[in-house]
């Protein structure tokens, strides 16, 4: 199945027949694979209707809404996982949603970009300017990145939210996967995104 690299991983890591929540599904493609290879049971809740549109179309269960206001209406404990990649970054309180989604779901998968990756600092340090890459292909006035976070901060908050963190994963510009304990350190720095499997 050809996906995107940060996606295989959590469909590696979704044990299979879960119920699954995925959170700013976009078009479908993490609910999509899940189906495929792990006979889940997904729901999908998606802002763009354009998406949520193409998700139908594709047979899967999506439903428009916002995760900054939405994720109150779903029941505690009625997910095995809840799912969140390249999302966490744009919703106006990162906490707030980490806290519901392990509120919602027994366990919780988060993707987020890495914005303390080496390239990006380099290029802060060069040019004097926010960095644009291939992740993060915005200019600073026109990204929906709202919260800029790097691996070490993702840690800290989950630290000091006393969420424990069950897996922590990094994908370099290789789409090699670099496993790390404590803050990061070396993924921190190498890492273009990371992946954490989390739990109350």
């Amino acid at each position: 199945m050809n996906i995107r690299p940060d996606l295989k991983i959590i469909c590696d890591i979704v044990e299979p027949n879960a119920k699954v929540l995925d959170i700013g599904c976009g078009e479908g493609e993490l609910l999509s694979a899940l189906k495929q290879t792990k006979n889940t049971s997904g729901r999908g809740i998606e802002l763009d209707q354009n998406n949520v549109s193409k998700c139908l179309a594709a047979g899967l269960s999506v439903m428009q809404g916002d995760v900054n206001t939405d994720l109150e209406h779903y029941p505690s404990d009625s997910f095995d996982y809840t799912l969140l990649t390249h999302t966490l970054q744009v919703t106006k309180h990162p906490d707030l949603v980490l806290k519901e989604m392990l509120r919602i779901g027994k366990k919780a998968i988060v993707g987020v970009p890495n914005f303390g990756y080496w390239r990006n600092r380099w290029q802060l340090l060069l040019n004097g300017k926010m960095p644009v890459t291939k992740k993060l292909s915005y200019e600073w006035f026109e990204t929906p990145n709202i919260h800029f976070c790097t691996i070490r901060d993702f840690v800290t908050l989950c630290k000091d939210l006393d969420i424990k963190i069950e897996k922590r994963l990094a994908i370099n510009s290789a789409n090699k996967i670099i496993t790390f304990s404590g803050s990061g350190g070396i993924a921190n720095i190498f890492g273009e995104q990371g992946i954490f499997l989390l739990s109350k």
